[in-house]
Parts: structure tokens; C-alpha cells; sequence
């Protein structure tokens, strides 16, 4: 059996524990002086490829773990993380600050990068399911798969030194055709509060009146 070569997408986002803020202009969220960290699903996929390397020795173990990400500079930040976490090395496709990607650009350069680097598994985003497959393929993450590990100071360090290459989407012969268009973002209607019926008839009587009935 061939060794395993993992390429793992991962990408920089608003922190979860962040409540996101429409922008000023209505054309998306506010970015700006916002705390932005891994994709928790993308976290799960590089956790689960160093653990797919630590349970699978040689012969036929894991080779080589690659995380990519596509974005401004600062997605280099994530992908130091992802190696402080395990993974042997990085690829920043390098998109200038403010560039929405298509998504069917993403998608090309997942593809593209997956053929350049011969990996034959790329962990994206449940259920359980065991299933027998012939190499190359693609497998997506659950939150309920593991849960991270935490980046050490001495592997956070390590991390510094791992290789990062930079590439640009012309390195990959792909275009950014955008064909959709955000016409406005807004914050969802303030929620009102609720009531409360006495029994089973107030019930009724109020899905009749909300016309629910």
C-alpha cells in the first residue's frame, strides 16, 4: 500500500466566540480590528490527520501532511498554527487583502493544488460511516470527530521554521471569475418576545389568530 500524502484546506475566518457586525457599507461583516482564527471544522481536519499519522505507522503510514489556505497575509497565521499542531508544511495562495474568491475559483485551486502535491486524502468540512476506497479521495469533518490539540510554546516555535511556500493563483493557472454579486448585507429583525397560553384551547386560539391554523 502506498504511503498517505494529506492535504488539508484550511481557512481564516471571525472567531467563533466573536458575534459577527454587518459592516458600515452593508456589503458583508466588519472585518476590521476583529479577533479571526482557524475554521473550527478545519482545526478538526488537521487534528485528525496527525492522528491518522500517529496511529498509522510505516509501512504505508502517512508521508507527508500539506495545509493550504488561500487569502491576504495574515492567513499565514493559521497556517502556523496548523503546524504548530502537526502538519509538516504550508501553502499560502496568495489573494491581495479585500478579493472575494469565487467559489468555483476555491474549488479549481483545491483541485490543482491536491494534483501538484500528489496528495491522495483531502480532509475538508457527519455521520458515521465505514467505508473501503481506492486512493486518491476526499473525506469532510465533523465537530463531534475529536477534539484539537493545543499548540505548545516549543511546537509554535518548530512551527517558525516549517517550510511555507507562496504561490499565486496565476502560479496555478486560474482565474477569479466572479459571477456572483452581493447586492446588501443586513442584521437580521430583533427577535420580539414570546407569550405564554394557560392550556391546550389559548394554544389553539393563538395559531387561529397568528393565522398558523
Amino acid at each position: 500500500m502506498s504511503s498517505l500524502r494529506i492535504l488539508v484546506p484550511i481557512k481564516r475566518v471571525i472567531d467563533y466566540a466573536v458575534k459577527p457586525r454587518v459592516n458600515k457599507a452593508q456589503t458583508g461583516v466588519e472585518t476590521a480590528g476583529v479577533k479571526h482564527s482557524m475554521n473550527p471544522f478545519d482545526e478538526l481536519s488537521v487534528e485528525e490527520s496527525v492522528r491518522i499519522r500517529e496511529k498509522k505507522r510505516s509501512p504505508g503510514g502517512v508521508e507527508d501532511i500539506c495545509v493550504v489556505s488561500a487569502g491576504p497575509a495574515k492567513a499565514q497565521d493559521v497556517l502556523r498554527t496548523a503546524m504548530a499542531m502537526g502538519a509538516d508544511r504550508g501553502i499560502h495562495v496568495e489573494v491581495p487583502e479585500g478579493e472575494e474568491l469565487a467559489p468555483l475559483t476555491v474549488a479549481k485551486l483545491l483541485a490543482k493544488t491536491a494534483e501538484q502535491q500528489r496528495s491522495n486524502l483531502v480532509e475538508v468540512d457527519g455521520g458515521v460511516e465505514t467505508v473501503r476506497a481506492r486512493l486518491p479521495m476526499v473525506i469532510t469533518t465533523d465537530l463531534r470527530l475529536n477534539e484539537p490539540r493545543y499548540a505548545s510554546l516549543p511546537n509554535i516555535m518548530k512551527a517558525k521554521k516549517k517550510k511555507l511556500d507562496k504561490m499565486k493563483l496565476a502560479d496555478l493557472g486560474i482565474g477569479n471569475d466572479v459571477r456572483l454579486k452581493i447586492l446588501k448585507v443586513t442584521e437580521p429583525p430583533a427577535r420580539q418576545g414570546g407569550g405564554k397560553v394557560e392550556d391546550v384551547d389559548g394554544l389553539i386560539g393563538k395559531l387561529k389568530e397568528l393565522g398558523a391554523l
